[in-house]
């Protein structure tokens, strides 16, 4: 790294033999808070080399955004001699994370155990598809399946259409956030019994627990959710509704909501209308109280619909594009959009940390470029003790 690392948990060193998404989302946020994160990545030219799709020259924005604030270390650990130098490192970290199949670990003698053997008071992280053990343990993880599998893609989307994967890789990110909050758990309990653990998380247990409300209506009510669109499944009106210039969010829950947005619409006699009585009348009787709202907003803009709605107290807002998102007066006022110097890109932005530390500003400091592959290579074998001729050996080696 080019400047002392900083912010709350600059103390922290973690070595990252992640890829694709999770993993990599789960540790951006430790680097970003200051954390030393050394990135394990196969040498060039490395028998099995990895050519999974997120690499650099992949999607270089992507890239840029995910990896930012680390330093990379090329390591082949399938080598002795490099399974040597993850050892040495390992000694003095105090996280290890990993998203390889459940038994890829094993094979490569990195597993939980052989690795808190060296170091008892590690962290050692992984995520999985379908988790550890199990029937579906060594199924290939990813996303799109998990929304699947989760339940996810049969509640979004038009009934009609029939079920739809949501438009992030919801299942990676939310995996990712879930291993970050374990992780710094363990770091936590850690400060009490000085020993780390083995935590771990997968795409599918992740996606599941972000079906919140609609999972405890099936283990709660026994009752099997549907999709509804952009509409909400128990209460009405909420939703998409075409303004005369495009369209406008509405969520409208309850009775004090409706009656304020039938008043603030010019549609007062909704409010007595019989089945628009309550929040159960109207979802049985929702095609028409959308069609009764629905012809209303069509008469002024979005932005006048916005205005008058929220000075009624009535929650709406518009819906943007990504750019027109970034570009929102609240959005720029938030930081989200972090500026990077790059020295090949130039001066580029970021997706910013969407958290504030009232003495951590998240903007203090520049952040760092994501590395090249193998940039911090010689520095950290140096660090180590390795030699410029012994570095040059193991590289020609590809065990680095």
């Amino acid at each position: 790294m080019n400047s002392p690392r900083t912010g709350p948990l600059s103390r922290f060193t973690i070595l990252d033999a992640t890829r694709v998404r999770a993993g990599p989302t789960a540790i951006r946020t430790f680097a970003d808070l200051g954390a030393r994160v050394i990135k394990l990545e196969i040498p060039p030219g490395a028998p099995g080399g990895d050519d999974m799709i997120g690499g650099r020259d992949h999607n270089r924005a992507d890239y840029e955004n995910l990896h930012r604030n680390k330093e990379s270390l090329t390591l082949n650990m399938k080598e002795p001699e490099g399974l040597a130098i993850l050892r040495e490192l390992v000694k003095t970290a105090d996280v290890f994370i990993e998203n390889y199949r459940p038994d890829v670990k094993y094979r490569l003698g990195i597993g939980p155990d052989e690795l808190r053997a060296i170091n008892p008071r590690l962290v050692y992280a992984s995520i999985s598809g379908f988790g550890q053990d199990g029937p579906y343990a060594n199924w290939p993880g990813f996303d799109s399946i998990a929304q699947g599998m989760g339940g996810l893609m049969s509640l979004t989307g038009r009934p009609e259409d029939g079920p739809m994967r949501v438009g992030i890789p919801i299942a990676d990110l939310c995996s990712g956030h879930f291993c970050a909050q374990a992780i710094m758990a363990a770091l936590l309990e850690r400060e009490v019994s000085g020993e780390g653990q083995w935590v771990q998380t997968s795409l599918l247990e992740s996606q599941i627990a972000m079906l919140d409300f609609q999972a405890a209506q099936w283990l709660i009510d026994r009752k099997v959710p549907k999709s509804t669109g952009n509409e909400h499944p128990l209460t009405v009106p909420t939703g998409v509704f075409a303004t005369s210039d495009g369209f406008i969010n509405l969520a409208a829950i309850g009775q004090t909501m409706w009656k304020r947005l039938c008043v603030a619409l010019d549609v007062a006699p909704l409010i007595d209308e019989p089945g628009f009585g309550s929040d159960p009348e109207r979802v049985q009787n929702r095609a028409r109280v959308n069609a009764a709202i629905g012809a209303a907003f069509k008469t002024r803009t979005t932005s006048d619909w916005t205005e008058r709605l929220l000075k009624a107290g009535v929650p709406c807002g518009p819906i943007y594009t990504v750019d027109r998102m970034f570009a929102d007066p609240q959005v720029k006022h938030l930081g989200m959009a972090r500026p990077m110097h790059h020295p090949e890109l130039g001066d580029i932005e970021v997706v910013g940390l969407p958290m504030q530390f009232s003495r951590y500003p998240r903007d203090e400091g520049p952040l760092q470029p994501a590395p090249h592959q193998g940039d911090q290579t010689e520095a950290i074998l140096s660090g180590l003790g390795y030699s410029p001729e012994r570095i040059a050996e193991l590289r020609a080696q590809f065990v680095v």
